[in-house]
């Protein structure tokens, strides 16, 4: 049985608000971060459900503009 969840994802790049909602099993602060990086085009989305890929960490999300990072569940 699948036990993702959905999760709505709030951050701001170069001062412009962005959100997107991602269906995933958990969810916590870096992998908000990481996602968001993905969303604005900094991180590596992995290619295939079990491909491992370098997380993209809070400090380098913010060197390319990304902030204010925020996630919640989606009701």
């Amino acid at each position: 049985m699948n036990s993702a969840k959905l999760f709505v994802i709030e951050y701001t790049l170069h001062g412009a608000a962005k959100s997107f909602i991602i269906r995933l099993d958990k969810m916590d602060n870096a992998e908000a971060w990481h996602w968001a990086s993905c969303d604005a085009g900094v991180g590596r989305i992995p290619r295939f459900g079990r491909e491992r890929v370098q997380k993209t960490s809070k400090p380098m999300a913010e060197k390319f503009g990304v902030e204010n990072v925020k996630w919640r569940p989606a009701n």
